[in-house]
């Protein structure tokens, strides 16, 4: 798969970034002295918890090399490290063990969140938000897609890309280990301009799998337009012309 594109991803930065807000809102820790962001990106959820514990030993860290290079070009200062969220195993626990729309890339939650809390020090915490299962009618526009005959036979691997699980399953995941967990769901009513913003925003993320996977560039381009045809009909605009994009997001905030 290609690397990412840091300038579209921030294109909707304002969006992407909320959720890192109100993730780091809920955590209640006064004075941690070492957190990691894991899957850091371009950066934006590092700094927001920067702002939070600017004291802090602040380390982002993430798989793809455009967007940790973005990092060290505009935060030089600070700690950024090339690596896969997946394997990381840090010389020491961490107080905050931080992930803002990651981990659905990884398979495997159960063993991801044990691996990961191992590494959470004693009074501690892990945080993380990812897509909710069922977050908008846009993932099923993209597997109806995605199902067309013209590319089926290359589509079975960019659509069992992510694991999404339900609440249930990450309170099973961490009641045994964790002294208190907090989990909810919040729904965001993102504001854009028209429907073919929507396909600008899962380009850079989402629809990345899929795109991927087709043979030449005539397949992409007819893909993203029946894709976008199917989006305009789905989400309509409003009275001024802008649409609505609902996006259900899960939090999980699991204390040691």
């Amino acid at each position: 798969m290609s690397d990412w594109n840091v300038n579209l991803y921030l294109q909707f930065g304002t969006e992407r970034t909320q959720p890192a807000i109100d993730l780091i809102s809920r955590i209640n820790i006064a004075n941690p002295n070492k957190i990691i962001d894991l899957g850091c990106g371009p950066g934006n959820s590092t700094e927001c918890l920067r702002r939070r514990w600017p004291e802090a030993t602040i380390t982002g860290l993430d798989s793809s090399p455009e967007m940790i290079n973005s990092c060290r070009e505009n935060y030089p200062d600070q700690e950024w490290i090339l690596a896969d969220a997946a394997g990381w195993q840090p010389s020491s626990a961490c107080d905050i063990v931080f992930s803002n729309a990651v981990f659905q890339w990884m398979p495997q939650h159960d063993r991801l969140l044990g691996h990961l809390f191992a590494y959470v020090a004693p009074g501690g915490v892990l945080a993380f938000q990812i897509p909710a299962r069922i977050y908008s009618a846009l993932q099923q526009l993209i597997i109806e897609v995605a199902n067309e005959p013209e590319w089926i036979h290359l589509m079975e691997g960019p659509k069992n890309t992510f694991t999404i699980e339900s609440p249930a399953y990450y309170y099973d995941a961490l009641a045994g280990t964790a002294s208190k967990l907090d989990i909810w769901e919040t729904e965001y009513w993102h504001v854009m301009e028209n429907a073919q913003a929507i396909i600008s925003w899962i380009t850079s993320t989402g629809l990345r799998p899929f795109l991927a996977a087709l043979e030449t560039e005539t397949q992409k381009q007819r893909f993203v337009k029946i894709l976008g045809e199917r989006v305009a009909e789905t989400y309509r605009a409003q009275a001024d012309g802008k649409v609505l994009f609902p996006f259900r997001r899960l939090f999980v905030v699991g204390y040691k």
